[in-house]
């Protein structure tokens, strides 16, 4: 018997890293006008930044259906598999919703549904550590259990360069966005324990951005034993900027690594952001 691991998008895995990992990424859908593609299979990260950026329709994107989840459900259970499903923080996306109706319709116990709470490369910290557990032969009860206990000390900081996508999106107002870009506002976020995005921060440009995110990093000490990542939204600039800093810091990243968010995200904060996600030595 097997295990087989799914997670989504949003954790913004390249085809070839799906294929090294032997895991099924479910696409997420994003809509450009009348224009629908499916997340890492018919649109890249670059060709999805320059819609965003110089197309006249703002994206809207959509979780998985359940049908989606159910097909991948039913296979493991008539070959007698276990299914892990990492998925997406349930506080931003319907998809976890949806991956528990497709496993109450498959009627097959031996399904573990993992709310990440988090996103993006969060979520690849999570989907490697159940992939190194299942190559080492753990239980699909076991690695459930291992990323549940590291779910609460997961984090991300990130900062955003612009305002405008969250005012298109409609979760800022436009008179305040235009407010806060014409004052070089740059807000910083994370991640609650419930896996909601807060406003943990907000800084006059993007080199007193960077110095707030890496002094809320160092307060909340990253576990060296853990990956860290690096992200950026389309441009690696201030992202370069925010190394810069953490190494200043103290923090030692010889050879940090650095990702590019995709579509999932990017709709929603626009280019430019940069962040750091890791694992802390201590829950909350």
């Amino acid at each position: 018997m097997a295990i087989r691991i799914i997670t989504d998008s949003a954790a913004d895995y390249s085809a070839q890293e799906i294929e090294k990992r032997q895991i099924t990424c479910i696409p997420m859908t994003v809509t450009f006008g009348s224009k629908e593609y499916l997340d890492g299979r018919d649109i890249t990260k670059d060709q999805f930044f320059k819609l965003l950026t110089e197309g006249e329709d703002f994206p809207k994107t959509s979780q998985p259906s359940p049908s989606c989840f159910l097909e991948c459900f039913e296979e493991a259970k008539k070959a007698g598999d276990s299914v892990i499903a990492i998925l997406i923080s349930s506080a931003l996306s319907g998809t976890f919703q949806n991956a528990v109706l497709a496993k109450d319709m498959a009627d097959y116990e031996d399904i573990f549904i993992v709310d990440s709470k988090i996103a993006t490369l969060g979520m690849r910290i999570l989907v490697d550590r159940a992939v190194k557990m299942r190559d080492a032969g753990h239980t699909a009860q076991e690695i459930t259990t291992e990323l549940e206990k590291i779910i609460p000390r997961l984090r991300l900081f990130a900062g955003l360069d612009t305002l405008e996508y969250l005012a298109k999106g409609g979760r800022l107002s436009k008179t305040t966005a235009a407010l806060g870009n014409l004052a070089n506002l740059k807000p910083i976020i994370t991640f609650t324990e419930e896996g909601g995005v807060t406003l943990c921060g907000k800084q006059m440009g993007i080199r007193h951005a960077c110095r707030q995110a890496a002094k809320l990093t160092m307060a909340d000490e990253p576990d060296m034993d853990w990956p860290l990542y690096l992200l950026y939204a389309y441009d690696q600039k201030n992202c370069a900027a925010f190394l810069h800093t953490l190494q200043k810091s103290g923090l030692k990243l010889d050879t940090p690594k650095v990702r590019g968010i995709g579509p999932i995200i990017g709709t929603h904060i626009g280019t430019g952001a940069f962040g750091i996600v890791y694992v802390a030595k201590e829950t909350r």
